[in-house]
């Protein structure tokens, strides 16, 4: 006897917790990602011609290429639902399930007698909420207070293709190596590096025994990298040490005959780029004193052949 007490205890208890929570229909929904696996990645280095420098300027492209495979899945999740158990809401439901219940059986009789013509609604569902309502232990089932779990992940995998891309290396750094000195420069957001040998950082007397630069370029992610070297003709080693003097002395101690002597000097040595920065830089700086500015102009003019124009400030 009081082994059947303790089973039918059991039995009892377990089905009032398995009754707690109504069940309702599973919900599914489905979504396609896009999974993109890196199969390739390379730097390339477009140092252009000739290979040997003979000015010092030089326009460097460096771009970044990646080959992808793209494959297209379809993710499917199944989750279970469920209403969870409100005491509370017994006080209305058991009336309520009582009422249905009764609504429920008499449409059930109904349809009998007319051979099936009353709505499913009516025959099961008013049933269905009547048990579930008078159930003390269940509430209604209810859209609005709806609970969900995660019950299955389904991954199909469609279809895969290959995908390129080839893009500048823009605002990355780029070392160059002059000797045994290195130096870190940027490219712009095209993937180009300006290269000057007069700029900075390249000091005066850095290319006096070296003659050729080492640049490469890392990928600090995976150390992809690419690298190039560019000669740096005799002829060029030669001017820029006298190009640097011509450039970066002190203009402010000099009068205008030497400033027009710098100019006409760095033209005869083939470096009319430096030679028009120069002479702009000299506009400016005599900028608030006309007199002195106009001095500068007619002696450059008639040394030179030169004419000096004002240029639009930039934004």
């Amino acid at each position: 006897m009081p082994n059947r007490l303790i089973i039918s205890g059991t039995l009892f208890w377990a089905l009032l917790l398995g009754g707690c929570a109504n069940h309702m229909p599973q919900r599914s929904e489905q979504e396609t990602r896009v999974e993109r696996k890196p199969l390739t990645h390379s730097l390339t280095m477009e140092i252009g011609e000739p290979p040997v420098l003979e000015l010092p300027q030089r326009r460097i492209r460096i771009n970044e290429q990646r080959t992808f495979e793209v494959t297209d899945i379809e993710v499917t999740r199944r989750y279970d639902r469920y209403t969870p158990y409100q005491p509370w809401r017994e006080i209305y439901e058991i009336p309520f399930g009582a009422v249905a219940l009764a609504a429920g059986l008499g449409a059930n009789v109904l349809d009998v007698a007319t051979l099936g013509h009353i709505p499913e609604n009516a025959t099961r569902d008013w049933v269905r909420y009547g048990i579930d309502g008078l159930n003390p232990f269940m509430n209604v089932e209810s859209n609005g207070r709806s609970q969900q779990n995660l019950a299955k992940l389904e991954e199909v995998r469609r279809d895969s293709r290959l995908e390129y891309s080839d893009l500048p290396w823009s605002d990355n750094p780029v070392t160059v190596v002059v000797g045994t000195q290195s130096h870190e420069l940027d490219t712009n957001r095209h993937g180009i590096l300006e290269l000057n040998l007069l700029d900075d950082p390249f000091a005066e007397d850095e290319f006096a025994t070296v003659d050729r630069l080492w640049l490469y370029v890392e990928d600090p992610q995976d150390k992809t990298r690419a690298e190039a070297t560019l000669g740096i003709s005799r002829t060029l080693r030669g001017k820029l040490r006298e190009a640097h003097a011509l450039i970066y002395d002190d203009l402010e101690s000099d009068d205008v005959p030497h400033w027009v002597h710098r100019i006409k000097r760095l033209g005869e040595l083939g470096l009319d780029n430096e030679a028009g920065e120069l002479q702009q830089s000299l506009i400016e700086l005599t900028h608030s004193d006309p007199e002195l500015q106009q001095e500068f102009r007619k002696l450059l003019q008639r040394r030179t052949g030169r004419i000096a124009l004002d240029l639009p400030a930039e934004d």
